[in-house]
Protein backbone atom coordinates (compact mmCIF):
# COMPACT_ATOMS: atom_id res chain seq x y z
CA UNK A 1 0.00 0.00 0.00
CA UNK A 2 1.34 3.37 -0.98
CA UNK A 3 1.79 5.75 1.90
CA UNK A 4 0.54 9.30 1.96
CA UNK A 5 2.48 11.68 -0.20
CA UNK A 6 5.11 13.72 1.55
CA UNK A 7 3.90 17.24 2.32
CA UNK A 8 5.63 19.70 0.01
CA UNK A 9 6.64 21.88 2.93
CA UNK A 10 9.40 23.61 1.03
CA UNK A 11 7.17 24.43 -1.93
CA UNK A 12 4.44 25.86 0.29
CA UNK A 13 6.92 28.02 2.14
CA UNK A 14 8.39 29.18 -1.15
CA UNK A 15 4.92 30.05 -2.46
CA UNK A 16 4.08 31.91 0.75
CA UNK A 17 7.37 33.77 0.56
CA UNK A 18 6.71 34.74 -3.06
CA UNK A 19 3.14 35.79 -2.26
CA UNK A 20 4.28 37.84 0.72
CA UNK A 21 6.92 39.41 -1.48
CA UNK A 22 4.32 40.30 -4.09
CA UNK A 23 2.01 41.77 -1.44
CA UNK A 24 4.90 43.76 -0.02
CA UNK A 25 5.81 45.01 -3.50
CA UNK A 26 2.18 46.00 -4.15
CA UNK A 27 2.13 47.93 -0.86
CA UNK A 28 5.42 49.61 -1.75
CA UNK A 29 4.17 50.55 -5.21
CA UNK A 30 0.88 51.84 -3.79
CA UNK A 31 2.68 53.87 -1.10
CA UNK A 32 4.87 55.42 -3.80
CA UNK A 33 1.80 56.38 -5.83
CA UNK A 34 -0.04 57.66 -2.74
CA UNK A 35 2.86 59.97 -1.91
CA UNK A 36 2.09 61.96 -5.07
CA UNK A 37 -1.25 63.13 -3.67
CA UNK A 38 -2.03 65.84 -1.15
CA UNK A 39 -3.89 64.59 1.94
CA UNK A 40 -3.85 60.96 0.69
CA UNK A 41 -5.75 59.63 3.71
CA UNK A 42 -8.70 61.88 2.83
CA UNK A 43 -8.30 61.48 -0.94
CA UNK A 44 -8.43 57.67 -0.79
CA UNK A 45 -10.23 56.72 2.45
CA UNK A 46 -11.13 53.12 3.27
CA UNK A 47 -14.77 52.32 4.06
CA UNK A 48 -15.60 50.12 7.04
CA UNK A 49 -17.75 46.99 6.62
CA UNK A 50 -20.60 48.83 8.39
CA UNK A 51 -20.36 51.76 5.96
CA UNK A 52 -20.36 49.42 2.97
CA UNK A 53 -23.56 47.81 4.29
CA UNK A 54 -25.17 51.26 4.49
CA UNK A 55 -24.20 51.86 0.87
CA UNK A 56 -25.51 48.52 -0.41
CA UNK A 57 -29.15 49.54 -0.89
CA UNK A 58 -28.02 52.48 -3.09
CA UNK A 59 -26.11 50.24 -5.52
CA UNK A 60 -26.06 46.93 -7.29
CA UNK A 61 -23.37 44.23 -7.44
CA UNK A 62 -21.23 44.19 -10.60
CA UNK A 63 -18.43 41.71 -11.36
CA UNK A 64 -15.50 42.16 -13.75
CA UNK A 65 -12.99 39.67 -15.12
CA UNK A 66 -9.24 40.19 -15.13
CA UNK A 67 -8.29 42.96 -17.57
CA UNK A 68 -11.85 44.23 -18.04
CA UNK A 69 -12.47 47.99 -17.92
CA UNK A 70 -14.80 49.35 -15.25
CA UNK A 71 -14.59 52.76 -16.91
CA UNK A 72 -12.54 54.30 -19.72
CA UNK A 73 -11.04 57.71 -20.37
CA UNK A 74 -13.30 59.89 -22.50
CA UNK A 75 -16.38 57.70 -22.12
CA UNK A 76 -19.31 58.58 -19.80
CA UNK A 77 -18.63 57.17 -16.36
CA UNK A 78 -21.27 54.75 -15.03
CA UNK A 79 -21.09 56.12 -11.48
CA UNK A 80 -19.22 55.30 -8.27
CA UNK A 81 -17.80 51.83 -7.62
CA UNK A 82 -17.17 50.37 -4.16
CA UNK A 83 -14.60 47.57 -4.39
CA UNK A 84 -15.74 44.45 -2.50
CA UNK A 85 -13.15 41.96 -3.79
CA UNK A 86 -10.05 42.27 -5.94
CA UNK A 87 -8.04 45.27 -7.10
CA UNK A 88 -8.54 47.96 -9.74
CA UNK A 89 -5.63 49.77 -11.41
CA UNK A 90 -6.31 53.45 -12.13
CA UNK A 91 -4.21 54.81 -14.99
CA UNK A 92 -4.01 57.96 -17.06
CA UNK A 93 -4.23 57.58 -20.83
CA UNK A 94 -3.87 60.65 -23.03
CA UNK A 95 -4.59 61.10 -26.71
CA UNK A 96 -0.89 60.60 -27.54
CA UNK A 97 -1.01 56.98 -26.35
CA UNK A 98 0.84 57.49 -23.07
CA UNK A 99 -0.37 55.34 -20.14
CA UNK A 100 0.74 56.36 -16.63
CA UNK A 101 -0.15 54.63 -13.32
CA UNK A 102 -2.22 56.80 -10.98
CA UNK A 103 -3.23 54.56 -8.06
CA UNK A 104 -4.23 50.98 -7.22
CA UNK A 105 -7.46 50.55 -5.23
CA UNK A 106 -8.67 47.47 -3.41
CA UNK A 107 -11.39 46.18 -1.06
CA UNK A 108 -13.13 48.86 0.98
CA UNK A 109 -12.20 51.71 -1.35
CA UNK A 110 -14.42 53.56 -3.81
CA UNK A 111 -13.71 54.63 -7.38
CA UNK A 112 -15.10 58.00 -8.52
CA UNK A 113 -14.36 61.69 -8.85
CA UNK A 114 -16.50 64.78 -9.41
CA UNK A 115 -17.45 63.92 -13.01
CA UNK A 116 -19.42 60.92 -11.71
CA UNK A 117 -21.95 63.22 -10.03
CA UNK A 118 -23.30 64.10 -13.47
CA UNK A 119 -22.26 61.13 -15.63
CA UNK A 120 -19.65 63.10 -17.56
CA UNK A 121 -16.74 61.33 -19.31
CA UNK A 122 -14.17 59.64 -17.08
CA UNK A 123 -10.76 61.31 -16.89
CA UNK A 124 -8.84 58.09 -16.19
CA UNK A 125 -9.07 54.34 -16.90
CA UNK A 126 -10.11 51.74 -14.31
CA UNK A 127 -9.07 48.16 -15.17
CA UNK A 128 -9.67 45.00 -13.12
CA UNK A 129 -6.55 43.24 -11.85
CA UNK A 130 -7.80 39.69 -11.38
CA UNK A 131 -11.48 39.02 -10.73
CA UNK A 132 -13.20 42.03 -9.17
CA UNK A 133 -16.54 42.39 -7.39
CA UNK A 134 -18.02 45.85 -6.81
CA UNK A 135 -21.07 47.83 -5.85
CA UNK A 136 -22.03 50.29 -8.61
CA UNK A 137 -23.95 53.46 -7.73
CA UNK A 138 -25.20 55.31 -10.86
CA UNK A 139 -24.97 59.13 -10.64
CA UNK A 140 -28.55 59.61 -9.39
CA UNK A 141 -28.05 56.98 -6.67
CA UNK A 142 -24.68 58.48 -5.73
CA UNK A 143 -26.34 61.87 -5.27
CA UNK A 144 -29.08 60.22 -3.18
CA UNK A 145 -26.41 58.64 -0.97
CA UNK A 146 -24.62 61.96 -0.44
CA UNK A 147 -27.86 63.57 0.74
CA UNK A 148 -29.25 60.67 2.79
CA UNK A 149 -26.02 59.72 4.60
CA UNK A 150 -24.72 63.08 5.82
CA UNK A 151 -21.57 62.00 7.67
CA UNK A 152 -20.56 59.32 5.16
CA UNK A 153 -21.56 61.61 2.29
CA UNK A 154 -19.25 64.32 3.64
CA UNK A 155 -16.26 61.94 3.56
CA UNK A 156 -17.07 60.79 0.04
CA UNK A 157 -17.66 64.32 -1.25
CA UNK A 158 -14.38 65.54 0.26
CA UNK A 159 -12.57 62.68 -1.48
CA UNK A 160 -14.23 63.48 -4.83
CA UNK A 161 -13.16 67.12 -4.57
CA UNK A 162 -9.60 66.28 -3.53
CA UNK A 163 -9.27 63.80 -6.37
CA UNK A 164 -10.24 66.46 -8.91
CA UNK A 165 -7.82 68.93 -7.29
CA UNK A 166 -5.01 66.37 -7.52
CA UNK A 167 -5.83 65.61 -11.15
CA UNK A 168 -5.66 69.32 -11.99
CA UNK A 169 -2.46 69.96 -10.05
CA UNK A 170 -0.78 66.87 -11.48
CA UNK A 171 -1.91 67.49 -15.06
CA UNK A 172 -3.61 64.08 -15.04
CA UNK A 173 -6.43 63.46 -17.48
CA UNK A 174 -8.15 65.81 -19.89
CA UNK A 175 -6.94 67.16 -23.23
CA UNK A 176 -3.35 67.81 -24.24
CA UNK A 177 -2.62 71.34 -25.48
CA UNK A 178 0.37 71.59 -27.81
CA UNK A 179 1.89 74.96 -28.56
CA UNK A 180 4.05 77.78 -27.18
CA UNK A 181 2.95 78.62 -23.63
CA UNK A 182 2.76 82.35 -24.46
CA UNK A 183 0.59 82.00 -27.59
CA UNK A 184 -2.82 83.65 -27.46
CA UNK A 185 -4.67 80.41 -28.25
CA UNK A 186 -2.92 78.50 -25.48
CA UNK A 187 -3.68 81.20 -22.92
CA UNK A 188 -7.32 81.40 -24.04
CA UNK A 189 -7.96 77.65 -23.82
CA UNK A 190 -5.97 77.21 -20.61
CA UNK A 191 -8.07 79.98 -19.07
CA UNK A 192 -11.29 78.32 -20.22
CA UNK A 193 -10.31 74.89 -18.88
CA UNK A 194 -8.98 76.30 -15.61
CA UNK A 195 -12.10 78.38 -14.98
CA UNK A 196 -14.22 75.24 -15.49
CA UNK A 197 -12.09 73.03 -13.24
CA UNK A 198 -11.03 70.76 -16.12
CA UNK A 199 -7.68 68.90 -15.89
CA UNK A 200 -5.35 69.35 -18.85
CA UNK A 201 -1.67 69.61 -19.60
CA UNK A 202 0.44 71.68 -21.96
CA UNK A 203 3.32 70.43 -24.10
CA UNK A 204 5.69 72.93 -25.69
CA UNK A 205 7.14 71.58 -28.97
CA UNK A 206 10.42 73.30 -28.15
CA UNK A 207 10.88 71.04 -25.11
CA UNK A 208 8.84 67.89 -25.79
CA UNK A 209 9.73 65.36 -28.52
CA UNK A 210 6.21 63.90 -28.86
CA UNK A 211 4.79 67.40 -29.29
CA UNK A 212 7.44 68.23 -31.88
CA UNK A 213 6.62 65.05 -33.84
CA UNK A 214 2.91 65.87 -33.82
CA UNK A 215 3.66 69.40 -34.98
CA UNK A 216 5.78 68.02 -37.82
CA UNK A 217 2.93 65.70 -38.85
CA UNK A 218 0.20 68.34 -38.87
CA UNK A 219 2.36 71.31 -39.97
CA UNK A 220 0.18 73.93 -38.28
CA UNK A 221 0.24 77.56 -39.27
CA UNK A 222 0.62 80.17 -36.50
CA UNK A 223 -3.14 80.66 -36.49
CA UNK A 224 -3.57 76.91 -35.80
CA UNK A 225 -1.95 77.16 -32.35
CA UNK A 226 -2.59 75.34 -30.19
CA UNK A 227 -3.23 71.83 -31.41
CA UNK A 228 -5.52 70.05 -28.95
CA UNK A 229 -5.43 66.28 -28.61
CA UNK A 230 -8.54 64.77 -26.98
CA UNK A 231 -8.52 61.45 -25.13
CA UNK A 232 -9.96 59.79 -28.24
CA UNK A 233 -6.88 60.82 -30.22
CA UNK A 234 -8.81 63.42 -32.23
CA UNK A 235 -6.70 66.49 -33.05
CA UNK A 236 -8.27 69.96 -33.15
CA UNK A 237 -6.59 73.06 -34.56
CA UNK A 238 -7.03 76.10 -32.29
CA UNK A 239 -10.67 75.22 -31.47
CA UNK A 240 -13.10 77.67 -29.95
CA UNK A 241 -14.40 76.94 -26.46
CA UNK A 242 -17.55 75.19 -27.67
CA UNK A 243 -15.63 72.92 -30.06
CA UNK A 244 -13.22 71.98 -27.28
CA UNK A 245 -16.05 71.38 -24.82
CA UNK A 246 -17.79 69.03 -27.26
CA UNK A 247 -14.55 67.14 -27.95
CA UNK A 248 -13.97 66.42 -24.24
CA UNK A 249 -17.63 65.75 -23.39
CA UNK A 250 -18.28 68.80 -21.23
CA UNK A 251 -21.52 69.86 -22.88
CA UNK A 252 -24.66 68.09 -21.84
CA UNK A 253 -28.15 69.17 -22.80
CA UNK A 254 -31.82 68.83 -22.10
CA UNK A 255 -32.90 65.21 -22.05
CA UNK A 256 -35.53 64.58 -24.68
CA UNK A 257 -38.71 66.62 -24.20
CA UNK A 258 -38.02 67.26 -20.52
CA UNK A 259 -39.57 70.38 -19.02
CA UNK A 260 -37.57 71.70 -16.07
CA UNK A 261 -39.15 73.49 -13.15
CA UNK A 262 -36.69 76.35 -13.58
CA UNK A 263 -34.03 77.40 -16.09
CA UNK A 264 -31.30 79.60 -14.62
CA UNK A 265 -29.47 81.66 -17.25
CA UNK A 266 -26.06 82.52 -15.82
CA UNK A 267 -23.73 80.53 -13.57
CA UNK A 268 -22.26 83.29 -11.41
CA UNK A 269 -22.81 83.53 -7.64
CA UNK A 270 -26.51 84.45 -8.04
CA UNK A 271 -27.23 81.65 -10.52
CA UNK A 272 -25.30 79.09 -8.48
CA UNK A 273 -27.13 80.08 -5.29
CA UNK A 274 -30.46 79.69 -7.09
CA UNK A 275 -29.40 76.27 -8.35
CA UNK A 276 -28.21 75.03 -4.94
CA UNK A 277 -31.31 76.14 -3.01
CA UNK A 278 -33.83 75.20 -5.70
CA UNK A 279 -32.33 71.76 -6.38
CA UNK A 280 -31.92 71.00 -2.66
CA UNK A 281 -35.64 71.70 -2.21
CA UNK A 282 -36.69 69.26 -4.92
CA UNK A 283 -37.06 71.46 -8.00
CA UNK A 284 -35.61 70.27 -11.31
CA UNK A 285 -33.04 72.86 -12.35
CA UNK A 286 -31.06 73.59 -15.51
CA UNK A 287 -28.23 76.16 -15.39
CA UNK A 288 -26.78 77.61 -18.60
CA UNK A 289 -23.69 79.75 -19.11
CA UNK A 290 -21.76 80.82 -22.17
CA UNK A 291 -18.24 80.48 -20.73
CA UNK A 292 -17.63 79.18 -17.19
CA UNK A 293 -19.11 78.91 -13.74
CA UNK A 294 -18.38 81.76 -11.36
CA UNK A 295 -18.99 84.76 -13.60
CA UNK A 296 -16.86 87.81 -12.89
CA UNK A 297 -16.57 86.78 -9.24
CA UNK A 298 -14.93 83.54 -10.34
CA UNK A 299 -12.07 85.56 -11.84
CA UNK A 300 -11.37 87.45 -8.58
CA UNK A 301 -7.92 86.63 -7.25
CA UNK A 302 -8.98 87.05 -3.62
CA UNK A 303 -12.25 88.09 -1.96
CA UNK A 304 -11.56 89.27 1.58
CA UNK A 305 -14.88 90.78 2.65
CA UNK A 306 -17.12 87.76 2.11
CA UNK A 307 -18.81 86.60 5.31
CA UNK A 308 -17.18 83.60 6.97
CA UNK A 309 -13.77 83.77 5.28
CA UNK A 310 -11.61 86.05 7.46
CA UNK A 311 -8.42 85.10 5.62
CA UNK A 312 -10.06 85.58 2.21
CA UNK A 313 -10.86 83.12 -0.55
CA UNK A 314 -10.31 83.20 -4.29
CA UNK A 315 -13.37 83.64 -6.47
CA UNK A 316 -12.50 80.38 -8.23
CA UNK A 317 -12.43 78.43 -4.95
CA UNK A 318 -15.68 79.95 -3.65
CA UNK A 319 -17.70 79.41 -6.81
CA UNK A 320 -16.18 75.96 -7.48
CA UNK A 321 -17.61 74.81 -4.14
CA UNK A 322 -21.02 76.13 -5.11
CA UNK A 323 -20.73 74.49 -8.55
CA UNK A 324 -20.03 71.11 -6.93
CA UNK A 325 -22.81 71.66 -4.40
CA UNK A 326 -25.36 72.33 -7.14
CA UNK A 327 -24.37 69.08 -8.89
CA UNK A 328 -24.61 67.20 -5.60
CA UNK A 329 -28.30 68.16 -5.40
CA UNK A 330 -28.94 67.17 -9.02
CA UNK A 331 -28.88 70.45 -10.96
CA UNK A 332 -28.04 70.01 -14.66
CA UNK A 333 -25.29 72.52 -15.47
CA UNK A 334 -24.67 73.15 -19.16
CA UNK A 335 -21.42 74.98 -20.03
CA UNK A 336 -20.55 76.44 -22.50
CA UNK A 337 -23.99 77.05 -23.97
CA UNK A 338 -25.02 80.38 -25.48
CA UNK A 339 -28.60 81.52 -24.91
CA UNK A 340 -29.93 83.32 -27.98
CA UNK A 341 -33.43 84.31 -26.92
CA UNK A 342 -36.35 83.66 -24.59
CA UNK A 343 -39.86 82.86 -25.87
CA UNK A 344 -42.37 83.98 -23.24
CA UNK A 345 -45.55 83.02 -25.13
CA UNK A 346 -45.78 79.70 -23.22
CA UNK A 347 -47.81 78.03 -25.96
CA UNK A 348 -47.64 74.71 -24.16
CA UNK A 349 -47.41 76.15 -20.66
CA UNK A 350 -43.62 76.39 -20.64
CA UNK A 351 -41.03 79.02 -21.50
CA UNK A 352 -38.69 78.16 -24.37
CA UNK A 353 -35.00 79.10 -24.15
CA UNK A 354 -33.38 79.15 -27.60
CA UNK A 355 -29.78 77.90 -27.59
CA UNK A 356 -27.02 78.36 -30.15
CA UNK A 357 -26.35 75.03 -31.88
CA UNK A 358 -28.75 72.98 -29.72
CA UNK A 359 -32.45 72.26 -29.32
CA UNK A 360 -34.48 74.74 -27.23
CA UNK A 361 -34.70 74.10 -23.50
CA UNK A 362 -38.13 74.32 -21.88
CA UNK A 363 -38.96 75.26 -18.32
CA UNK A 364 -41.93 76.34 -16.23
CA UNK A 365 -40.04 79.32 -14.77
CA UNK A 366 -36.91 81.30 -15.68
CA UNK A 367 -34.37 83.06 -13.48
CA UNK A 368 -32.28 85.73 -15.23
CA UNK A 369 -28.82 85.65 -13.63
CA UNK A 370 -26.79 86.49 -16.73
CA UNK A 371 -24.79 89.21 -14.97
CA UNK A 372 -22.79 91.62 -17.05
CA UNK A 373 -20.24 91.60 -19.83
CA UNK A 374 -16.88 93.29 -19.49
CA UNK A 375 -16.97 96.88 -20.70
CA UNK A 376 -14.51 97.82 -23.43
CA UNK A 377 -13.10 101.36 -23.31
CA UNK A 378 -12.89 103.35 -26.51
CA UNK A 379 -9.33 102.64 -27.58
CA UNK A 380 -8.40 102.22 -31.23
CA UNK A 381 -7.51 98.64 -32.23
CA UNK A 382 -8.51 97.29 -28.81
CA UNK A 383 -10.18 94.23 -30.33
CA UNK A 384 -6.99 93.46 -32.26
CA UNK A 385 -5.10 92.82 -29.01
CA UNK A 386 -7.80 91.07 -26.97
CA UNK A 387 -6.36 87.75 -25.89
CA UNK A 388 -3.00 88.88 -27.27
CA UNK A 389 -1.90 91.11 -24.42
CA UNK A 390 -5.23 92.69 -23.40
CA UNK A 391 -7.09 90.84 -20.64
CA UNK A 392 -10.36 91.35 -18.75
CA UNK A 393 -9.47 89.13 -15.78
CA UNK A 394 -6.31 88.17 -13.89
CA UNK A 395 -5.93 84.46 -13.23
CA UNK A 396 -2.78 82.39 -12.62
CA UNK A 397 -2.69 81.72 -16.38
CA UNK A 398 -2.25 85.43 -17.18
CA UNK A 399 -0.03 86.00 -14.13
CA UNK A 400 2.44 83.46 -15.52
CA UNK A 401 2.90 85.68 -18.59
CA UNK A 402 3.69 88.69 -16.40
CA UNK A 403 6.52 87.20 -14.34
CA UNK A 404 9.25 89.79 -13.93
CA UNK A 405 7.63 92.30 -16.31
CA UNK A 406 5.89 95.64 -15.98
CA UNK A 407 2.14 95.48 -16.54
CA UNK A 408 -0.64 98.07 -16.70
CA UNK A 409 -4.09 97.84 -15.16
CA UNK A 410 -7.01 100.19 -15.78
CA UNK A 411 -9.77 100.55 -13.19
CA UNK A 412 -10.65 101.81 -9.72
CA UNK A 413 -13.22 99.34 -8.37
CA UNK A 414 -12.85 96.35 -6.08
CA UNK A 415 -12.17 93.96 -8.97
CA UNK A 416 -9.36 96.21 -10.17
CA UNK A 417 -7.92 96.45 -6.67
CA UNK A 418 -7.99 92.68 -6.13
CA UNK A 419 -6.32 92.12 -9.51
CA UNK A 420 -3.61 94.72 -8.85
CA UNK A 421 -2.68 93.15 -5.52
CA UNK A 422 -2.64 89.67 -7.05
CA UNK A 423 -0.51 90.71 -10.05
CA UNK A 424 1.95 92.57 -7.82
CA UNK A 425 3.06 89.18 -6.51
CA UNK A 426 4.12 88.13 -10.02
CA UNK A 427 4.98 91.26 -12.01
CA UNK A 428 8.00 93.50 -11.56
CA UNK A 429 5.69 96.53 -11.42
CA UNK A 430 1.97 97.26 -11.76
CA UNK A 431 0.98 100.62 -13.25
CA UNK A 432 -2.55 101.26 -12.00
CA UNK A 433 -4.17 103.76 -14.38
CA UNK A 434 -7.18 105.57 -12.88
CA UNK A 435 -9.36 107.99 -14.79
CA UNK A 436 -10.53 109.81 -11.67
CA UNK A 437 -8.71 111.60 -8.88
CA UNK A 438 -8.89 108.88 -6.20
CA UNK A 439 -10.03 105.43 -5.10
CA UNK A 440 -12.21 106.14 -2.07
CA UNK A 441 -15.49 106.47 -3.98
CA UNK A 442 -15.34 103.07 -5.67
CA UNK A 443 -13.04 100.75 -3.69
CA UNK A 444 -13.23 99.14 -0.25
CA UNK A 445 -10.94 100.67 2.34
CA UNK A 446 -9.07 97.44 3.06
CA UNK A 447 -8.03 97.21 -0.60
CA UNK A 448 -6.90 100.83 -0.72
CA UNK A 449 -4.67 100.22 2.30
CA UNK A 450 -3.30 97.03 0.74
CA UNK A 451 -2.48 98.85 -2.51
CA UNK A 452 -0.82 101.77 -0.71
CA UNK A 453 1.34 99.30 1.23
CA UNK A 454 2.49 97.41 -1.88
CA UNK A 455 5.73 98.96 -3.14
CA UNK A 456 5.53 97.73 -6.74
CA UNK A 457 2.07 99.21 -7.43
CA UNK A 458 2.23 102.72 -8.89
CA UNK A 459 -0.98 104.78 -8.91
CA UNK A 460 -1.55 107.12 -11.87
CA UNK A 461 -4.62 109.30 -11.23
CA UNK A 462 -6.47 111.45 -13.80
CA UNK A 463 -4.93 109.39 -16.59
CA UNK A 464 -6.34 107.47 -19.55
CA UNK A 465 -4.88 105.22 -22.24
CA UNK A 466 -4.82 106.72 -25.72
CA UNK A 467 -3.22 104.08 -27.94
CA UNK A 468 -1.97 100.50 -28.16
CA UNK A 469 0.92 99.35 -30.34
CA UNK A 470 1.89 95.83 -31.38
CA UNK A 471 4.43 93.84 -33.35
CA UNK A 472 4.26 91.90 -36.61
CA UNK A 473 2.46 89.01 -34.87
CA UNK A 474 -0.26 91.39 -33.57
CA UNK A 475 0.90 90.97 -29.96
CA UNK A 476 0.72 93.98 -27.65
CA UNK A 477 4.10 95.60 -27.13
CA UNK A 478 3.54 99.23 -26.05
CA UNK A 479 0.85 101.46 -24.56
CA UNK A 480 0.41 105.24 -24.60
CA UNK A 481 -1.46 107.38 -22.09
CA UNK A 482 -2.12 111.04 -21.31
CA UNK A 483 -3.08 113.16 -18.33
CA UNK A 484 -6.65 114.45 -18.21
CA UNK A 485 -5.45 117.60 -16.43
CA UNK A 486 -2.80 118.65 -18.96
CA UNK A 487 -1.48 117.87 -22.41
CA UNK A 488 1.25 115.59 -21.06
CA UNK A 489 1.60 112.24 -22.85
CA UNK A 490 3.80 109.28 -22.07
CA UNK A 491 4.34 105.66 -23.08
CA UNK A 492 5.99 102.44 -21.91
CA UNK A 493 6.90 99.03 -23.26
CA UNK A 494 4.01 97.02 -21.81
CA UNK A 495 3.10 93.55 -23.09
CA UNK A 496 0.12 92.91 -20.79
CA UNK A 497 -2.75 95.29 -20.14
CA UNK A 498 -5.61 94.43 -17.75
CA UNK A 499 -8.94 96.24 -18.09
CA UNK A 500 -11.39 96.49 -15.17
CA UNK A 501 -13.58 99.40 -16.23
CA UNK A 502 -16.99 98.07 -15.29
CA UNK A 503 -19.51 95.97 -17.14
CA UNK A 504 -22.72 96.23 -19.14
CA UNK A 505 -25.75 94.01 -18.42
CA UNK A 506 -26.00 90.85 -20.51
CA UNK A 507 -29.68 91.22 -21.40
CA UNK A 508 -29.83 91.33 -25.22
CA UNK A 509 -31.22 87.77 -25.23
CA UNK A 510 -34.38 89.10 -23.52
CA UNK A 511 -35.35 91.29 -26.48
CA UNK A 512 -38.93 90.72 -27.59
CA UNK A 513 -40.19 88.72 -24.62
CA UNK A 514 -41.74 91.62 -22.69
CA UNK A 515 -39.26 91.87 -19.79
CA UNK A 516 -38.89 95.54 -18.79
CA UNK A 517 -35.34 96.98 -18.69
CA UNK A 518 -34.18 100.29 -17.23
CA UNK A 519 -32.23 102.91 -19.21
CA UNK A 520 -28.97 101.12 -18.52
CA UNK A 521 -30.32 97.79 -19.79
CA UNK A 522 -30.70 96.19 -16.34
CA UNK A 523 -33.79 94.12 -15.54
CA UNK A 524 -36.51 95.91 -13.58
CA UNK A 525 -38.17 93.83 -10.86
CA UNK A 526 -40.96 94.08 -8.30
CA UNK A 527 -43.05 97.21 -7.94
CA UNK A 528 -40.50 99.25 -9.94
CA UNK A 529 -41.96 97.84 -13.14
CA UNK A 530 -44.86 99.80 -14.63
CA UNK A 531 -46.66 96.54 -15.42
CA UNK A 532 -46.52 95.55 -11.76
CA UNK A 533 -47.66 98.83 -10.22
CA UNK A 534 -50.68 98.28 -8.01
CA UNK A 535 -50.09 94.50 -7.97
CA UNK A 536 -48.83 92.30 -5.19
CA UNK A 537 -45.72 90.79 -6.80
CA UNK A 538 -42.54 89.21 -5.50
CA UNK A 539 -39.65 91.69 -5.23
CA UNK A 540 -37.49 89.71 -7.68
CA UNK A 541 -40.23 89.04 -10.26
CA UNK A 542 -39.97 90.83 -13.60
CA UNK A 543 -42.81 92.31 -15.66
CA UNK A 544 -43.41 88.79 -17.06
CA UNK A 545 -44.96 86.37 -14.52
CA UNK A 546 -42.69 83.37 -14.01
CA UNK A 547 -39.53 85.25 -15.01
CA UNK A 548 -37.28 86.49 -12.17
CA UNK A 549 -33.99 88.38 -12.05
CA UNK A 550 -31.16 88.11 -9.49
CA UNK A 551 -27.65 89.43 -9.04
CA UNK A 552 -25.77 92.05 -11.03
CA UNK A 553 -28.20 91.94 -13.98
CA UNK A 554 -31.04 93.23 -11.80
CA UNK A 555 -31.74 96.96 -11.66
CA UNK A 556 -30.89 98.30 -8.19
CA UNK A 557 -28.78 95.32 -7.03
CA UNK A 558 -25.82 96.08 -4.78
CA UNK A 559 -23.24 94.47 -7.13
CA UNK A 560 -21.58 92.42 -4.38
CA UNK A 561 -21.00 88.66 -4.19
CA UNK A 562 -22.86 88.42 -0.87
CA UNK A 563 -25.84 90.30 -2.27
CA UNK A 564 -25.99 88.12 -5.38
CA UNK A 565 -25.92 84.93 -3.32
CA UNK A 566 -28.63 86.29 -1.05
CA UNK A 567 -30.90 87.09 -3.99
CA UNK A 568 -30.27 83.65 -5.48
CA UNK A 569 -31.46 82.06 -2.24
CA UNK A 570 -34.37 84.49 -1.83
CA UNK A 571 -35.86 83.88 -5.28
CA UNK A 572 -36.47 80.18 -4.55
CA UNK A 573 -39.37 81.04 -2.23
CA UNK A 574 -40.97 82.99 -5.07
CA UNK A 575 -40.39 80.09 -7.46
CA UNK A 576 -42.20 77.71 -5.11
CA UNK A 577 -45.11 80.13 -4.90
CA UNK A 578 -45.33 80.63 -8.65
CA UNK A 579 -44.94 76.95 -9.53
CA UNK A 580 -47.47 75.98 -6.87
CA UNK A 581 -50.02 78.47 -8.20
CA UNK A 582 -49.36 77.39 -11.78
CA UNK A 583 -50.08 73.79 -10.82
CA UNK A 584 -53.47 74.62 -9.31
CA UNK A 585 -56.48 73.89 -11.54
CA UNK A 586 -58.50 76.86 -12.74
CA UNK A 587 -61.83 77.27 -10.92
Amino acid sequence: MRGPPARPTTNILECMTVAMGQDEQQRTDRDALMSRFTRPEQTFPALTPAEIERIRHFGEVRRYADGEFLFETGKPGPGMFVVLKGHVAITQRDGLGHVTPVIDQGPGQFLAELSQLSGQPALVDGRAEGDVETLLLPPERLRALLVAEAELGERIMRALILRRVNLIQGGIGGPVLIGPSHSAGVVRLQGFLTRNGQPHHLLDPENDRDAAELIARYSPKPEDWPLVVAASGAVLRNPNETELARAIGMIGGAKGDRIYDVAVVGCGPAGLATAVYAASEGLSVAVLDTRAFGGQAGASARIENYLGFPTGISGQALTARAFTQAQKFGADIMIPVTVKSLDCTRKDGAFSVALDGADPLRSRAVVVASGARYRRPEIDNLDKFEGRGVWYWASPVEARLCAGEEVALVGAGNSAGQAAVFLSGHAKKVLMIIRGGGLGASMSRYLIERIEATPNIELMFNTEITALEGDEAALLRRIRWKSRLSSDEDSADIRNLFLFVGADPATSWLDGCGVTLDRGGFVVTGAQSEQNQGKLVAPLETSVPGVYAVGDVRSGSVKRVGGAIGEGAQVVASLHGYLGDAAKPAL
